[in-house]
């Protein structure tokens, strides 16, 4: 069973609101468990030997692995089933928030403190964003349909966690978790004073970097205003002082060397390709020297094998986000270089999830070579995370 978010905006659901979501969650989970399984070992028993009767050789990259599988009935079947429960997991959500969407502006009212955010009206949200439902999610999350609202907000926070299937942490916030205390135990003499969450939704990673970090001045920002709106009430609930600020992380309105952490989740992937440089220049800008750049993201192709690359990459052909793929091909370390960042200050780690790990065994895998595998970024028991930064 998926776990009710436990903070002071969750949504109260109907018993067959309930079960809808259950299903869906269980229907994700058989797709990206037990049928994943399945085409993984058709491609190796079936594909693999055919290709190298047909060539002399097994493929080169994920691309070369997407072309094989296109006409693949199981494959066709596996991407029809993700793709519909995708587009299920908001038709679950949706409707329960539209049920309590008053409840919900006004409940974010009265939480959250105004001193906590500040909005931008004249802000242009970017075409990455407003000309895409990204991740199928209709009217995208900039959308508003109230006055303060907070939907789009609510449909993030909700929809992912049935998304999710309990893999993401109790307030789907286990990637903040992870980062911050791969840094508190991995850098114990460094102290932030100042941290940065660019691209923070509804500051689900974000809150954790205040609770881990209880001195440090920590602020989120993001394009959308009513995910701020419903991030600002979110993390009150939390008694985590954060100061959230509607600005486009590619052109920041932060003075020079203001952070010792800047740091994104999930981020650059739903950029296109100028955007992510423009983002880095201006975190390698807004960092204090000795300061450090964390982005945790899907792991590069290069690092994986062809077939790996193919299944990471299904996102960028079938999940309406078009500059996955493109970002997944860049190598990190050059990203950084051209920001700004000398090359040998580049870090890239590998962790478990933090909240699902004992601290012991957390601190002894985050001191080992990272290691890159089926398990790494995708959903499952065995999940861990890929960041890579630099410092400055």
């Amino acid at each position: 069973m998926i776990r009710e978010l436990q903070h002071d905006m969750g949504l109260r659901t109907a018993k067959d609101e309930r079960s809808r979501q259950e299903f869906i969650a269980a229907l994700r989970g058989h797709v990206l468990g037990p049928m994943a399984d399945s085409m993984r070992r058709r491609f190796e028993e079936q594909h693999l030997p055919q290709l190298h009767r047909d060539t002399g050789k097994a493929p080169e990259n994920g691309a070369q692995v997407h072309e094989q599988m296109q006409n693949d009935d199981y494959f066709r079947a596996y991407s029809a089933v993700r793709y519909n429960a995708q587009e299920m997991v908001f038709r679950s959500v949706i409707p329960a928030v539209d049920r309590q969407l008053d409840e919900l502006n006004q409940r974010g009212r009265a939480i959250r403190n105004d001193r906590d955010i500040a909005l931008d009206p004249s802000l242009d949200v970017p075409r990455n964003v407003a000309n895409i439902d990204v991740h199928l999610a209709p009217g995208s999350y900039h959308s508003e349909y109230a006055a303060d609202d907070v939907a789009a907000g609510a449909i993030y926070d909700n929809s992912i966690n049935v998304f999710a299937f309990n893999q993401m942490g109790r307030n789907i916030d286990d990637i903040g978790w992870t980062m911050a205390n791969y840094l508190r135990l991995k850098f114990p003499d460094f102290s932030p004073a100042r941290i940065l969450d660019c691209g923070c939704t509804v500051g689900h990673n974000t809150v954790p970097w205040k609770l881990t970090f209880p001195e440090a001045d920590v602020h989120g920002i993001d394009v959308s205003a009513p995910v701020l709106r419903y991030a600002a009430a979110r993390a009150r609930g939390f008694d985590a002082d954060v100061n959230f600020t509607q600005m486009n992380a590619t052109a920041m309105q932060f003075d020079d060397n203001e952070f010792d952490v800047v740091f994104s989740s999930m981020f650059l992937h739903e950029l296109p390709l100028k955007d992510i440089h423009l983002f880095l220049s201006e975190a390698f800008r807004v960092l204090k020297p000795g300061g450090l750049l964390l982005n945790m993201e899907l792991p590069p192709n290069a690092s994986l094998g062809p077939y790996d690359q193919f299944y990471l990459d299904w996102d960028s052909y079938y999940n309406n986000e078009p500059y996955y793929k493109t970002y997944r091909d860049q190598d990190n370390r050059d990203l950084c270089q051209r920001a700004g960042f000398a090359r040998d200050r580049y870090r890239e780690f590998v962790a478990p999830r933090y909240t699902y790990t004992n601290e012991a065994t957390f601190r002894k895998e985050i001191e080992t070579t990272p290691r890159f595998d089926e398990h790494t970024g995708t959903l499952t028991e065995d999940l861990r995370w890929y960041a890579f930064g630099s410092w400055k």
